[in-house]
């Protein structure tokens, strides 16, 4: 009898338990997000500790801490190496309980933890990475993209130079998925525009010497010198190229992808000229303007925003304004991803604009070229709006998508 009720007692006791531990489950509030990028390398001063403030900004405006919720960020170093990158990956979500890897540029990295995210069921929420597999071949329903890829810098500079007269062009490529993915798109680009290829040169990450590679694409005779690398190569390679006298010889450097943060690295004097892509700049509109001085305070250099440090704030926006909707932490990164798919995205840099069943974010794209030194009228001051790119045209249609989540 008195077993019995022992028991009985210790059925009632633990059913108590489940349904307290079910309970506080169900209210759980906490959130932890992991900025992962380059901190002391050549993407450095595109993200880097910048990134990091971009989200601790967002997480004071997403007004969540004032509901009650709690929310830590991290941060880690993956040095542009994707086993770095997914052990730091692997650790944070194991161990620390990490329910969301934020930024990741360095596409080879990005690609590695997208993979790891979805094992394990977290959310990566990519600003940094620019190859468009992310949401193509590779996506995941764990996995957005914010802010670009290399469709979208394909499609603004390849097309607009080609359409101008560079018909003809030779890459200078970082050996590595983002460099390839870039080359890839762009040649498609130039060879559907009517343009040629005539042929590339791939270079190492964060190479010090372009010496051969320029001479190459020097010899090559092309018209336009497409380089598809990003940070400090692509600084490396315009200084470079203006000690051999390459543009002053007729042909013209296409910067695939350049960011603020290189131009405020090259000076007006080294820059002025050059044509490019972004989906983000901090002179755009009134809302940019009062976004990125405040910004600009915080910032550990003091710099303006780049465009995947803006985007990195608007994605983390969303997802918080996911995880508001949902009541709750469900620590189920697919269903949180769903649900950041489901609601309209609005935010104050990049407007209106539905975030797509492959993870893509539609948003208006920017060809811009860089001032003239006269032409700037104070600091930060350095782009000119050649055209704007209407947000069906800056990402891959889905009718042409690979990704395996697109219904058509």
């Amino acid at each position: 009898m008195t077993t019995t009720f022992a028991r009985r007692t210790a059925a009632l006791l633990a059913c108590a338990a489940f349904g307290f531990a079910t309970s506080a489950y169900a209210q759980d509030k906490t959130v932890k997000i992991g900025v992962l990028n380059d901190m002391s390398s050549l993407y450095a001063d595109i993200g880097g500790p910048n990134s990091v403030a971009a989200v601790k900004m967002a997480v004071e405006d997403s007004g969540l801490k004032a509901k009650g919720w709690t929310i830590e960020v991290l941060s880690g170093d993956h040095q542009n190496k994707p086993d770095i990158g997914v052990n730091i990956a692997r650790q944070w979500i194991d161990a620390d309980k990490v329910d969301a890897i934020a930024d990741t540029p360095s596409s080879g990295v990005a690609l590695a933890v997208s993979n790891l995210v979805k094992e394990k069921n977290a959310v990566l929420l990519n600003s940094g990475a620019a190859t468009a597999d992310l949401t193509g071949k590779a996506c995941t329903p764990n996995t957005v993209s914010f802010t670009y890829d290399t469709y979208m810098l394909a499609n603004g500079t390849g097309k607009a130079l080609t359409k101008a007269g560079g018909d003809s062009w030779f890459f200078l490529t970082a050996d590595y998925a983002f460099g390839h993915a870039l080359e890839r798109d762009t040649g498609a680009v130039v060879t559907a525009t009517g343009g040629k290829v005539l042929g590339g040169v791939k270079h190492p990450l964060n190479t010090a010497d372009f010496s051969s590679f320029l001479l190459q694409a020097q010899s090559s005779k092309a018209k336009i010198i497409g380089l598809a690398n990003a940070g400090g190569d692509t600084t490396n390679a315009i200084k470079q190229a203006a000690e051999f006298g390459i543009v002053q010889g007729g042909q013209k450097l296409a910067a695939l992808l350049l960011f603020i943060n290189d131009v405020h690295s090259l000076g007006l004097k080294t820059a002025q000229g050059l044509t490019f892509t972004e989906s983000f700049y901090w002179d755009l509109n009134d809302q940019t303007r009062e976004w990125s001085k405040r910004f600009q305070k915080v910032s550990p250099k003091g710099s303006m925003p780049s465009m995947t440090v803006a985007g990195l704030y608007a994605e983390i926006l969303h997802y918080l304004k996911a995880m508001d909707a949902l009541g709750s932490n469900p620590h189920d990164g697919a269903k949180v991803v769903a649900k950041m798919k489901e609601l309209p995205t609005d935010d104050p840099l990049f407007g209106k604009g539905p975030l797509r069943q492959d993870g893509r974010r539609l948003i208006p794209a920017y060809l811009f070229e860089v001032k003239k030194p006269e032409e700037s009228k104070g600091p930060w001051d350095y782009y000119k709006l050649v055209a704007t790119i209407a947000p069906e045209d800056a990402a891959k249609p889905l009718k042409d998508s690979d990704c395996p989540l697109v219904k058509k």
